[in-house]
């Protein structure tokens, strides 16, 4: 039963209202640091880096859709980076963008669950698809004379449905854990809906939901990490070790790119999750990290994995002619 004194605090234009089971409809969301007059061009370039990071993902979709040569299990694995990708920004900027309009800055409760959902979807499937992007990598490197045998259309399917439902899966149950537990808050700690954020607004015993959190991060960094060490191992034994340059050649290729998206999302996402665990980090550090995570990987990831890699720059530079050309 919640109080009249409770009640009485949240008498405000930024409090929470609550449903006849005492869960909060509406929550807030901390202001932004930047004063009024910088609002407007801080809302353009949100726009603006936005609309970039839809188009340049979109453009390494398409550019894959549209050319069989490029329907090869690498890339077909590829091109579910960039759709979680714009999954992960769609799930943060167009809300950001919306909430620079009022003040405060409020969301429904719903709406923030949803975000968070997307969200961790975006993380958790970035680190599975990376994972078997490596999977392959060491496939193609390590034992190219049963590559095709492996990676055959059944194989490449099967592991593409397992990295989305086991995303799916684990994340709706640490979902459904947390929506059984009453809010007793209704202030978001970060500058948008996480997990751990919508955990603090809890009351009850939470000690279920935040075992299975660490579960559930234990497991993604886990799997994560062990496939990159054990395939980048394997590969580098291959390239070095039994020095065959045309092997190294080809992991120098494939498997920079691959891994510098990987290490920058890792350490990202890590970092961010972890300021969650300890109390003593700077609340204003905590917002800086998650927030990056949400920006810069959906918007280098194109640049560094798409238009780095040979044939997929050929064919869009290709296209792109093809366009301009008067003929």
């Amino acid at each position: 039963m919640i109080s009249y004194r409770r009640l009485k605090i949240h008498e405000n234009p930024s409090a929470m209202s609550l449903n006849s089971s005492g869960a909060t409809t509406m929550l807030t969301l901390p202001p932004f640091s930047f004063p009024l007059s910088a609002r407007v061009p801080a809302l353009v370039f949100s726009a603006l880096t936005y609309l970039t990071i839809i188009c340049c993902n979109l453009m390494v979709v398409v550019t894959i859709a549209i050319n069989h040569n490029l329907h090869k299990p690498m890339y077909m694995l590829l091109i579910n980076l960039p759709v979680c990708d714009m999954m992960g920004a769609t799930a943060f900027f167009p809300q950001m963008i919306s909430s620079m309009l009022y003040d405060p800055r409020v969301i429904l409760y719903w709406a923030c669950v949803t975000q968070t959902f997307f969200a961790h979807m975006y993380g958790a499937g970035s680190l599975l698809i990376l994972t078997a992007m490596a999977l392959d990598r060491y496939v193609a490197i390590c034992q190219p004379l049963s590559y095709n045998t492996i990676m055959t259309n059944n194989n490449l399917i099967k592991i593409i449905s397992a990295v989305w439902l086991t995303g799916f899966i684990l994340l709706s149950i640490s979902f459904l854990l947390l929506l059984r537990l009453k809010n007793c808050s209704s202030e978001i700690n970060d500058m948008f809906c996480t997990y751990p954020s919508l955990m603090k607004l809890a009351c009850g015993d939470t000690n279920v939901s935040n075992f299975y959190g660490l579960f559930t991060i234990t497991f993604f960094q886990g799997v994560s990490l062990s496939a990159i060490l054990f395939t980048y191992l394997q590969i580098l034994i291959t390239c070095v070790f039994k020095k065959q340059s045309e092997a190294r050649s080809k992991a120098l290729q494939t498997c920079g790119a691959h891994l510098i998206v990987f290490l920058f999302l890792e350490f990202n996402a890590f970092i961010a999750l972890l300021s969650h665990r300890i109390a003593s980090v700077p609340t204003f550090v905590r917002r800086v990290l998650g927030v990056s995570v949400m920006i810069f990987p959906p918007l280098l990831n194109p640049l560094i994995y798409g238009f780095n890699t040979k044939d997929i720059r050929r064919n869009i530079l290709a296209f792109s002619k093809k366009k301009t050309s008067p003929f």
